[in-house]
This record gives C-alpha cells, structure tokens and sequence, in this order.
C-alpha cells in the first residue's frame, strides 16, 4: 500500500513574514555597529588599537636626553626652571585671516596701514587727433626756443654803422703805428756783429768825452758810484732822448752823465745794415764813476 506525502504549500503571506525578518535583521546589524565605533571615538583610551603621539619640534641638540619627556623628530634638552613637564611649543605667529566668501580680499596699503603710499597721478590718454594738434606745437616751441631773433632794419643799419666806425678806427690806429719808429734795444748783452760794433763805437766815444770833462766837483768831494742811464738815438745819430733809469745816489753824478752824452753828440749815423730794419737805437748801459776819478760803460 502506498502512501502520498503532499509538499506543504507557501503563501504569499509567508513571504512576506520573513521579509519584514530580515529587514529588521539587517537594520538591527547595522544601528548596534555603528553605536560601537562612536563609543570607541569618543573615549579614545578605551580603544583597542594602541596609539603613539610625537611631537614636532624646532630645534635640535647633538646630545640625546637621558630620559625623554615626549617623542619627537630630533633629540632636543630642555630649559627653564619649572620643575613640570612642558610640551614644546611653537613660536607665535599671527595667523592669516581666512577669506570668506563675499569679503574682498586685504590690499598692501590695508594690511599695513604705517606705510602711506602717495596715490599715481592719473594717466592721461590723448586721442589721435590731439597728438596730430600738439607734436606741431611741440615743434614750433623748439624752433623758436633755437632759432635766434631776426634783427630788423634799425638794428641791421645800426651794426653796420657800427662796423664802419671801428673800421675807421682801426685804420687810424694802422697809419699810427706805422708812423711810429722802428725801435731797436741794445745793451751790455747784445752779441750781433752789426750792433755790438755800433755801440762798442759810441761807447768808446762817450768814455773819451767823459774822462776829458769829468766833473771837478765829484773830484773835490771824492764822489763816486754808478747809475744806469738810456740813451735814444734816432737814424742820423742825434740824440732823440735821455732817460735815467736807476740814480747814483749823488746828483752830481747824474747830471755829469748826461752832460757827457749831450758834449758827445751827435753821433755816427746808422749804418745801412740797421737802418733798413729800425729807425731808432736804445742803448741802455750802466755808467761807473770810479773813485780813481775815471769813468766807464758797461
């Protein structure tokens, strides 16, 4: 005999049952989970994975502590009186400020307001048509700053009357200078043949007329000493002038020694050699009254 086992049947409302098991199954998993990894967070002392802390510092020792307070990055020994631990810390510095949203960011001049800073004179742009009006008037101002004034009629007359006059001034000085003598200086120096014989003559001549008319006077007295006496001949040999240019100290002397030259004159004319080159003769020499009661030139 056989018997028949009949599958039991499952319901739409079975399906639903163990749907709604799991749903609650899983949200169930997931609330306790999450419970637990903030309890863990919050009380980090009551994790179950180990933590380390180092600290970071700014300075660094060659030596090593023998005992550390704190980790770090490189050894360093510590300073100061306080017998607690310190943390190391930072140099303060003023943090920057966070830019928000809608706030305009700090210029220079804001963030440090100590340093005035003038404003820029403002640019001012020139169109092409007023370039085209000022770089011609530029122009003329340079011209007329460079090119000089033109005289004008009365001035021009002026300058050539003016011109005329010194013309004839100089002329006149031309015809003067030419009416002048031409002038020859000779003295104990002179060494050109034609004119140290001209005067070894005239002064030969002079100590002769001297020596014969020397002044009875400065021989009773005993007077001597020396003078310097120039004497101006022109052409024909005349005396044209006498000059004393230093004194003896004694006047008798002096005026013996013109008186000389004047009994002595006139002398020999120029030779041909001077004349053609000079119209008058300076023979400038130092008359000595010796107290032998003689007379020289030198």
């Amino acid at each position: 005999m056989t018997t028949e086992i009949s599958s039991p049947s499952i319901s739409s409302t079975d399906r639903l049952g163990l749907t709604l098991f799991l749903a609650i199954a899983l949200h169930m998993i997931l609330i306790l989970g999450l419970s637990f990894d903030l309890e863990l967070l919050a009380d980090p002392e009551e994790s179950l994975l180990p933590t380390m802390e180092i600290t970071l510092v700014h300075s660094r020792s060659e030596e090593a502590p023998e005992q550390a307070d704190y980790l770090a990055q490189a050894n360093q020994r510590g300073g100061g009186n306080s017998p607690e631990k310190a943390r190391p810390s930072s140099p303060n510095f003023n943090p920057l400020p966070i830019p928000r949203e809608g706030d305009a960011p700090l210029t220079q001049q804001e963030a440090s307001p100590s340093r005035e800073q003038k404003p820029l004179p403002p640019m001012q742009l020139m169109t092409a048509e007023q370039a085209e009006r000022t770089v011609p008037e530029l122009e003329e101002k340079r011209d007329t700053a460079t090119r000089p004034d033109r005289p004008n009629a009365a001035e021009l007359m002026e300058s050539s009357r003016e011109l005329a006059s010194l013309d004839a001034e100089i002329r006149r000085l031309q015809e003067t200078l030419a009416k002048l003598p031409r002038e020859k200086h000779l003295n104990a120096s002179t060494r050109e043949y034609k004119y140290a014989a001209y005067m070894d003559a005239w002064r030969s001549k002079v100590e002769r007329i001297g020596n014969l008319n020397y002044p009875d006077e400065a021989k009773q007295r005993k007077l001597y000493g020396r003078l310097l006496l120039d004497v101006v001949l022109n052409a024909d040999g005349s005396v044209r002038r006498i000059d004393l240019l230093r004194s003896s100290g004694h006047k008798i002397l002096d005026d013996a020694a013109i008186r000389i030259v004047t009994m002595a004159a006139p002398f020999a004319p120029f030779p041909e050699n001077i004349r053609k080159d000079f119209d008058v003769l300076h023979i400038t020499r130092t008359w000595v009254f010796e107290s032998d009661n003689s007379l020289q030139t030198r």
